[in-house]
């Protein structure tokens, strides 16, 4: 017996069944952004490594999917370097390019090289896969689409209120109920100077990003390993364990941040997005998070995280301001924010919850039964008409037996039949028939096509 090909781990095959799903969550995600005056953009699955390496810290370099330089990669690399088995630095001569790992990267680079073809503030979305090489996991794949909303070009605090409404307004119209979770990494640089340790800002904020996984004794056991002392570590307990409501919290922080321009800057900021959002209103509750740090370097401002509470998934949305990221492409001054759905997650969120409509606008509405050639002509016709009011129709290829056809007809949940036979043709009418009732109706074409619309 044949073995089935297979494809690569943390990659999935979709159905059409699937992808009328997946195309439900793209569409409904693309309706809000153009809602919010989004503009839709590409770019290239492969960016050069020189765009991507040092952009995600340490950790997100070793996840980077590096592509080997074509023709004779290994022209140029010695004997002795081969022996040497360094996997770094063999792959730094052998790859120039790589997969790349987010949209915000490779958006920065965009901005940077058409910033004379741009208008400012630019508004964006960009809805495309990205790659990791993670260890594939419920939930977490190698290959997953992100649905991106950036705006460059402006420091306004209204931006990321909108991008607070955007996420909710989303999430209402999947039916999920979620929690968007808020910081700031100017608290979280107050924090670490603080308690001593403004030089680990980095550490601390990977560390305590992962305080829902791994727990706190864990998250302290690896804030030791990366050198903080006995006393930093007992200093930060509080704060990251910090409950009460966002007002609670905030005026905790006010007093432990006192000595701390930076993290009071991070107040301020805090207060003045959870005051726009209120005096508009949202159906999901906004929380302040101060373990929230989305382990990213390139995040300068307010992050942002959403969690489904129906179902036990990581995130399935986050995003934050990167005041820094276009400067590293050579484009000073300028200040971005934005948002990234986790198609993928949501998904399978929807899935588990049940929350899809019940019929798809992508599958066949109509089917016409195939009585043979003369028939199939005149069929033709009418499908031609019901295309062009936008109604999904097909005529079965091939002239079979009535019970094929409507097999097929089912097996595809196609709700409505038709049948075009001789007197139907003599008449110039049609005879239609409910699939789920089984009621069969004579009309003619005009009718046909009025219904169908």
């Amino acid at each position: 017996m044949a073995v089935k090909p297979g494809i690569p781990k943390g990659t999935r095959d979709f159905s059409s069944a699937e992808m009328a799903k997946r195309n439900y969550i793209f569409d409904t995600i693309k309706e809000v952004f153009r809602l919010f005056g989004y503009e839709q953009i590409e770019t290239p699955a492969m960016e050069l490594l020189s765009t991507l390496m040092g952009k995600y810290g340490e950790e997100g370099d070793k996840l980077l999917f590096k592509v080997l330089n074509s023709g004779d990669c290994l022209a140029g690399i010695s004997d002795d370097e081969l022996a040497e088995r360094n996997a770094a630095k063999l792959s730094s001569k052998l790859c120039e390019k790589g997969l790349r790992y987010d949209l915000t990267v490779p958006f920065a680079r965009y901005v940077t090289a058409h910033r004379d073809e741009l208008v400012f503030p630019f508004k964006r979305f960009q809805i495309q896969p990205v790659w990791r090489a993670d260890r594939p996991q419920k939930g977490r794949y190698r290959e997953f689409y992100q649905c991106d909303a950036d705006v460059i070009g402006s420091d306004s605090l209204i931006n990321e209120t909108e991008l607070v409404l955007m996420m909710d307004e989303v999430f209402n119209r999947f039916g999920i109920n979620v929690c968007i979770k808020i910081n700031n990494r100017k608290i979280l640089s107050g924090i670490a100077e603080t308690i001593g340790e403004a030089d680990k800002i980095v550490d601390i904020t990977v560390a305590i990003d992962k305080l829902d996984k791994i727990g706190l004794d864990n998250v302290n056991a690896e804030l030791r390993e990366k050198g903080l002392s006995d006393e930093a570590v007992s200093r930060l307990q509080p704060i990251i364990t910090l409950s009460g409501s966002n007002e609670d919290k905030l005026a905790v922080l006010k007093d432990v941040l006192s000595g701390s321009e930076t993290g009071l800057k991070g107040i301020e900021e805090t207060e003045s997005i959870f005051r726009y959002v209120s005096a508009v209103g949202t159906k999901a509750d906004l929380e302040l998070d101060l373990t929230l740090a989305r382990g990213l370097n390139y995040y300068t401002g307010a992050i942002f995280e959403v969690k489904a509470l129906d179902v036990q998934i990581g995130s399935i949305t986050g995003g934050g301001r990167y005041d820094n990221l276009t400067g590293i492409f050579g484009l000073k001054g300028v200040s971005g924010v934005g948002i990234s759905f986790g198609a993928d997650r949501i998904y399978d969120v929807l899935n588990q919850l049940n929350l899809y409509p019940g019929k798809s606008a992508e599958s066949t509405k109509v089917l016409f039964v195939n009585f043979g050639e003369k028939e199939a002509a005149y069929a033709m016709q009418i499908i031609y008409r019901l295309r062009h009011e936008n109604v999904n129709a097909e005529l079965y290829p091939d002239v079979a037996k009535m019970k094929k056809q409507m097999s097929y007809a089912n097996a595809k949940n196609i709700p409505f039949v038709v049948m075009t036979g001789e007197e139907e043709m003599n008449e110039r009418k049609v005879t239609l028939k409910d699939m789920e009732t089984g009621e069969q109706t004579s009309m003619g074409i005009d009718d046909l096509i009025e219904r169908m619309r």
